[in-house]
């Protein structure tokens, strides 16, 4: 495995190098970081729990929304001019974050770093990964992945640093001009003679060499949808963002139910942060050698599992399996998902397909919290809704089994040739 990620690197530096950079600098819009300005935000606004979650739910909606015509844009554009455009939008988003009076233009703000930076920014640098690397995609992917799994890793303790020295405005317009500074020029630097890679691919795609070998005809966005196959995958493919985020939102809740320090919990995220950066880097090459769709098939066992030790037990020390669960199952999930499109798809169309999928997972991360929130309002313990969320995995792994024995050949053949 070291070997094939070490001659990867060797001869695709920049490539690799851009998908790390897209994938880490999407975390200015992605829950883990946003999260952590909540309190103050919500303070300063004077804003209820319900106030701010259905704020940043709203953001969330309509950024959902918006993915549906703005990811296919990825296919139609060059990649530098496309990406460069997402790097100055996430520079935008960050600036106008400051610039907030009021629950409406927050709401504006939240949809500008969903979209910007959670949306575009990952499904640009993912997108590419899937697309460009046909032969080692897993390993590509896993190497993208590993930008968010860094940024998990050290962002949120930088932030809450500034946040105490600076204030929450001055900390995300410092991160606006690190992130102008930073972002447009690598990925400048790192996108250039990129078109004789999109031009070798193009051949590529052409050859009748390449068809016979891969046996994927390409796919539009309309045939996807009358695919039955995308519906059994659809429980599944949205566990993993829509549980997760829940559980992220929801972790001091989880803490106070348990009587469990809170700081304990959130200074465990290291330890996810770390597994699932081993976790993709063995799903990766797990993916090259046995493709997307074996290593699809397992990856909601680890989040059933995380499910479950929260819903079962109570001492402090089950935090640890917990986190190592969430690590897993979402070091595994975010590699085999974009694999798994390309394999059943094709990557022709991949923008336009991949952007419907996260348009969806998008619009799971929003009400994922909202759910849990309900339940806990109608009754139910944190223990029943962690039971309860592990059965849905459950059916949504078996589905998701289901959906990748059927041949693809019975289905619609004729209208993807």
């Amino acid at each position: 495995m070291i070997e094939t990620y070490k001659r990867l690197l060797l001869t695709n530096p920049r490539l690799l190098g851009f998908g790390f950079v897209m994938v880490f600098c999407s975390s200015v819009g992605q829950t883990f970081f946003i999260g952590v300005f909540g309190p103050q935000i919500q303070l300063e606004f004077d804003l209820s729990h319900t106030s701010w979650s259905t704020i940043y739910m709203i953001g969330t909606l309509v950024s959902a929304i918006t993915m549906l015509w703005s990811g296919p844009l990825v296919d139609r554009f060059k990649l530098q001019n496309f990406s460069l455009v997402v790097c100055v939008f996430m520079t935008a988003a960050c600036l106008f974050i400051p610039t907030v009076r009021g629950p409406l233009s927050l709401c504006f703000g939240i949809f500008l770093l969903r979209q910007s930076g959670q949306a575009l920014a990952s499904h640009t640098g993912l997108t590419s990964m899937a697309r460009y690397f046909a032969k080692e995609r897993g390993s590509a992917l896993a190497l993208a992945s590993l930008g968010q799994s860094v940024a998990e890793a050290t962002l949120p303790v930088v932030a809450v640093a500034a946040i105490a020295i600076y204030g929450w405005r001055w900390t995300y317009g410092g991160t606006a001009i690190i992130l102008a500074a930073i972002s447009i020029p690598i990925v400048f630097w790192l996108l250039q003679g990129h078109e004789k890679t999109h031009a070798r691919h193009l051949r590529e795609l052409g050859s009748d060499t390449n068809q016979t070998s891969t046996d994927v005809p390409d796919w539009t966005r309309s045939q996807v949808l009358r695919d039955v196959r995308f519906y059994l995958l659809l429980p599944g493919t949205i566990a993993t963002s829509m549980i997760i985020t829940a559980f992220f939102f929801h972790h001091l809740n989880i803490a106070e139910y348990k009587g469990w320090d809170a700081s304990w919990i959130t200074g465990n995220y290291v330890l996810y942060a770390a597994t699932s950066m081993v976790a993709m880097l063995s799903a990766g090459s797990l993916i090259d050698r046995f493709s997307a769709r074996q290593v699809a098939k397992y990856k909601l066992v680890p989040l059933a599992l995380a499910a479950l030790t929260i819903g079962i037990f109570d001492h402090y020390i089950f935090v640890l399996p917990y986190m190592v669960f969430l690590g897993l199952n979402v070091g595994y999930a975010h590699t085999s998902s974009s694999a798994l499109w390309a394999e059943l798809y094709g990557v022709k169309n991949l923008g336009s397909v991949k952007s419907l999928m996260m348009a969806i997972s998008v619009l799971a991360s929003a009400i994922g919290p909202v759910i849990i929130g309900l339940l806990l309002d109608n009754g139910f313990t944190i223990d029943i809704a962690c039971l309860m969320i592990a059965v849905y995995t459950i059916i949504g792994n078996i589905l998701i089994v289901v959906a990748l024995n059927i041949q693809p050949r019975q289905l619609y053949s004729s209208d993807t040739r």
